[in-house]
């Protein structure tokens, strides 16, 4: 089985969310067999700063759709988007 590089754009739901622990919380929701290979910040407006990590995760059933649920439970985001997916 391959593996999928996905990145995901994660929106804050405010300014002044410490985007490192944003992180930290981000990486401890991963599924099994899921990583964080690097991850950008690129200022959005007024402040509001997107991540996009980079999730390889196993190319199964479901793809990034773990993933993505896990991100979107997090506290402190707004929104959870894949960018871009390719296989690995």
């Amino acid at each position: 089985m391959g593996k999928v590089a996905a990145k995901i754009k994660v929106m804050p739901n405010s300014p002044e969310i410490d985007l490192d622990a944003l992180q930290e919380r981000l990486e401890s929701t991963l599924p099994e067999g899921a990583k964080i290979n690097g991850v950008e910040r690129e200022e959005v407006a007024f402040g509001l700063v997107a991540l996009y990590p980079t999730v390889i995760v196993p190319d199964g059933a479901g793809g990034t759709e773990a993933v993505e649920d896990g991100f979107s439970d997090v506290e402190g985001v707004e929104s959870v988007g894949v960018e871009n997916v390719g296989r690995i």
